[in-house]
This record gives C-alpha cells, structure tokens and sequence, in this order.
C-alpha cells in the first residue's frame, strides 16, 4: 500500500516537471492564438482600396445631448389630495352605505352617527344663548344707569363682564356645534337632534372604510379614507449618483405595466432634497392634462430627459453593429484599422454617445461597415 502511494507521488511530480519544461512551447502557442485573435481584428487595405473606401476619421467630441435616464416608480396623489375623515366627537354609527370604490361629491353625507353628548352640546348652546340676552341687557341698562352715577362702576363693570364672558361662552359652543356639522343658526328648542351628519371634506372616492354600523367611533378613529385622483402624479425613485442630474423642469415620459405600449408625458415639478437609507430620492412629477384611467399605486416605468448633459459623442455612422454588438475602427496607421467593441448611450441628432473611454484616438465616421466586409471576407479565406 505504501509502494503504491510513493509511485502515485513520483508520477504526479514527473507530470509537473514535464509541464514546467513544456510551457516555453505552450506560452508560445497562447501567444499566437493573442496574435491571431489580435489579427481577426485589425484590416489593412492597399492603397486603391484605400481609395475606394473613401473612409473619413474623426475622433470623440464633448456634445450637449438629452441624454435620457431609465427609473421606475408609482402613479400617486399628492398628501392634498388623500383625506382621512374621522367625527370630532365620540358616537355610534347609525348609517353608513359606502363600500371602497364609491365615489363621492365634496360635501355629500357619508354617514350618521349618534350620541347623548350631541343632545347635551345643543342644550348647552341654547341655554348660553338665552342667558346672553339676559346679560346684555342687563349689561346695557347698568351702563345708563352708571353713566348718570345711579349705580357705582364696580355694578358696572360686574355687568359688562357677564356680558363678556357670555359672549366668549356662546360663540365657543357656535364652532364646537359647526364642528360636528350642524348649524347654529338655525338651531332651536324645536329641532335638537340626537344625531349628527358627516360630511365629504372632498370629491373623489373612498378607498377604505374602518368601522360597521353600530360601532362607537372616537375622535382619533379614522372612520373612512378618500382620495381625489384628478391631481394624479408620477413619484419616481432616482438613485443618489444620478439625482445630481436632474432640474425642475425636465420632460419625463413614461408607461404603466398594462399599458407598455402606451406613453403618457410628465414633467418634474419636485426633487426631494435628501437622500434616504436605500441612496436614492423622490422626483415628484406632473403628468399633462387629459391623462385618464390611471390608478394611485399603479406600477409605472420612466425615462427623464435630462438637459444638455455633456457626453463623449460619435457620428452614428461612425459605429456598426457586429455579432449584436456596437463596435467602431480605430486608426492604427495609414492604411490599417481595427475593430474594437464600446458601449452606447443615447442617440440624438445623428450622433451617439460613447461611454467606453476612447481617449484621442482616431475612429473611423464614414463607411465603416466598408471596412467590416473587408475584414470579415480576409478572415474567412
């Protein structure tokens, strides 16, 4: 057993040593499989095809373009435009015949709740109301009698602040009744009602309902959720490397999943100053006038167009298309030329941008798909 594993290891280190002195000759042969590829890449042409390629060179330029910025985001409402109502006073629902998806007019009943406290609020309005008629006439005759000296100031002054305070008393219960939704003014010892109506603070509709008929609702209780979708906007998540290029202003185009064929057009009118924990921030955008069927939440996909940005740039003619690929030819002397792939950005005007770094090197701009045939009819002989 010993033997055997000894002839293992002398057989795997003769191995190694037969590699290590074969691998002048396999360096050699990667060299020229380099060399070769290297070749399959570069076209040399004679003078006359030269010639007749008729080829121009031209180098990248700095160019203003609208180059366009790919995001996503949600279709939303601003915080104006989403209400939560709730009752100012604590009382049990009465009548109620909403269900989410109702549409509703702004001031419409939503539902009717009751409670002794309501009976109490107006008794307690009624009450302070008649007394102020009491106070402020006796208020105004304790002032005709103090200025003829009949009465002291001290009477007087007794008088004129029951008068005052009455007053404070009677207008606090006026909003508290406004409060609740009922009208003062009209409010007598022949109408008190045990129940209250509450009313649409907006148009649009309901998208939650949290309580069932009979349920004791508190002041803190959110009783139903309304949303207006006439206000629709487009918040979108722009990440913190990209949000340095956008301005108030720039065009946005953009689809929803259901629709991908369809484009709606939006325009920024908010860039969210901050940048929160996932290094992104909310670009809040107004869509056009006229954009329906459109839901809060919905998914939607984007493009920005951001303003005269400044990009490295190149004739479109300048890059052809290979294996699915851009590439372009750059110079390498006076009559040959090789093929090199980049990445591309957005094409604008006749012009492409070019992200690969190409420095000052000089690219072919006219004819290039000339010298790609070329190239390709040498390397298949």
């Amino acid at each position: 057993m010993f033997m055997k594993i000894n002839q293992i290891i002398v057989s795997a280190f003769c191995s190694f040593l037969f590699a290590c002195t074969s691998s002048p000759k396999a360096t050699s042969t990667v060299n020229n499989e380099v060399k070769d590829t290297t070749q399959n890449e570069i076209v040399k042409l004679t003078p006359a095809q030269l010639t007749n390629a008729n080829v121009e060179i031209g180098t990248v330029t700095k160019t203003p373009m609208h180059k366009v910025l790919k995001v996503s985001g949600l279709i939303d409402v601003p915080p104006t435009n989403i209400v939560s109502v709730s009752v100012p006073m604590g009382g049990y629902l009465k009548k109620s015949e909403l269900i989410p998806g109702t549409s509703v007019k702004k001031g419409a009943v939503l539902a009717i709740l009751e409670d002794p406290a309501y009976i109490e609020l107006q008794q307690a309005y009624l009450t302070a109301k008649s007394k102020l008629e009491y106070v402020e006439a006796d208020y105004n005759r304790q002032k005709l009698l103090n200025e003829t000296k009949a009465v002291s100031d001290k009477v007087f002054q007794l008088a004129k602040n029951d008068f005052e305070s009455q007053k404070v008393l009677v207008k606090s219960l006026s909003e508290k009744l406004k409060l609740i939704g009922l009208n003062p003014t009209s409010l007598n010892e022949n109408n008190i009602s045990r129940a209250i109506p509450l009313y649409a603070p907006i148009s649009g509709y309901i998208t939650k309902v949290n309580v069932n008929m009979g349920k004791y609702v508190s002041p803190t209780d959110v009783i139903f959720e309304i949303i207006d979708p006439s206000d629709l906007h487009l918040r979108l998540i722009v990440f913190e490397n990209d949000a340095s290029n956008l301005k108030v202003g720039n065009k946005v185009s953009f689809y929803t999943n259901n629709k991908v064929a369809q484009k709606y057009s939006a325009k920024v009118i908010v860039i969210t100053p901050n940048i929160n924990e996932e290094r992104a921030t909310e670009v809040h955008c107004h869509m056009q006038e006229g954009i329906k069927n459109l839901y809060p939440g919905t998914f939607a996909n984007a493009e920005i167009e951001l303003d005269n940005a400044i990009v490295n740039a190149l004739p479109e003619n300048a890059v052809i298309t290979w294996e699915n690929k851009p590439h372009v030819f750059v110079k390498l002397s006076k009559d040959s030329f090789k093929l090199i792939p980049v990445e591309i950005g957005v094409t604008t005007n006749g012009l492409v941008e070019i992200k690969t770094d190409l420095g000052v090197q000089e690219i072919v701009t006219k004819n290039a798909y000339t010298l790609l045939m070329k190239l390709k009819n040498s390397s298949g002989e």
